[in-house]
């Protein structure tokens, strides 16, 4: 499949997917299907410098084939903060309901700030995502939302939008194009990185892997990371599968959150980074086998994913030797 080089990649049958970086922290992908005559963008970037650079560097693909749909896969900024730039007369922006009630002017606020937190979080932002400025965003929400699923006309073409959400986020959507057996997943795959659930349950976002290797596609497009195939995604469903396993035992032992994340040992998916994503993915297994446990926000994640990086990258300090010691 593609590798991982920034830029255009051309999956065949007019369709194409944009990578960014390797598809860390904010590195998102976006997607462009060709039809006759008009085009429709998956997603777009977390900030306005590189959404510009993606859609001047598509130019060449969407001149005579205009962006007259956007799809944005879900709620998280780095799949929508850049709408603003494709806003334009004719041009409808379709999210899930559930992803809509989501992109709204005080989440983008609260998300764009953090860049500027003097605390841990703000220094973990930076460390991961430091390439990307969120300023001068407008929020620019959907204009036509969706439950369950929604086939489009794509100049002749047929794109299906499947809602898979709650999974990753609250309404997560994946585009599926049958006839170039092709299908741009959003945040329910990550390639590269460790998979990261936010809303959940894990368990949803296995049932959607599932989902997506039962369609008949050959090249799936994620929401970060390479091009991959249904290889892939089977590394994502059992990273899932075995962060679920490990926590519930932990869980059924009676080890408290922190003493989960901790002891859970990831060196079976040695090709995985963002490890730190553990954090949130423990904590929401602890939540679905706790119902009565109060659900952590977006904010208190990334506390607890800023501990577990920060923790990491701290150079270790030899332990001193005692009088005793051997030499």
């Amino acid at each position: 499949m593609s590798g991982g080089a920034s830029g255009p990649h051309d999956l065949g049958v007019d369709c194409h997917a944009w990578l960014v970086g390797a598809g860390g922290w904010g590195q998102s992908n976006t997607g462009l299907v060709r039809g006759t005559g008009s085009s429709l963008l998956v997603d777009t970037l977390l900030d306005l410098p590189h959404t510009a650079q993606m859609l001047q560097r598509l130019a060449p693909l969407t001149d005579r084939h205009p962006i007259r749909t956007v799809v944005n896969t879900h709620s998280d900024g780095d799949h929508w903060f850049g709408n603003q730039l494709v806003a334009e007369p004719g041009v409808e922006i379709i999210a899930s309901q559930a992803a809509a009630a989501s992109m709204t002017p005080a989440t983008a606020v609260e998300l764009a700030s953090l860049w500027a937190r003097d605390d841990r979080i703000g220094e973990f932002v930076r460390a991961v995502a430091g390439s990307f400025d969120p300023a001068g965003i407008t929020p620019t929400p959907p204009t036509r939302t969706f439950s369950g699923e929604l086939d489009l006309d794509v100049g002749g073409r047929r794109v299906r939008l499947v809602e898979v959400g709650p999974a990753h986020t609250a309404g997560d959507t994946v585009v599926h194009v049958p006839d170039a057996r092709v299908v741009y997943t959003g945040d329910i795959v990550f390639i590269g990185g460790a998979p990261l659930v936010w809303d959940g349950p894990v368990s949803r976002c296995i049932a959607a892997c599932d989902l997506l290797l039962d369609l008949d596609v050959t090249a799936i497009v994620p929401g970060h990371g390479p091009v991959t195939d249904k290889s892939g995604v089977g590394r994502v469903r059992d990273y899932l599968a075995y962060v679920e396993l490990e926590a519930t035992k932990r869980f059924e032992a009676g080890l408290d959150v922190a003493e989960a994340i901790s002891s859970i040992d990831l060196d079976g998916f040695p090709e995985m980074s963002e490890h730190e994503r553990i954090a949130a993915n423990v904590t929401n297994v602890y939540e679905e086998l706790d119902p009565t446990r109060p659900r952590a926000g977006r904010l208190e994640q990334f506390d607890l994913m800023a501990t577990v990086h920060l923790c990491a990258a701290a150079p270790r300090v030899p332990a001193k030797r005692q009088s005793g010691d051997r030499a």
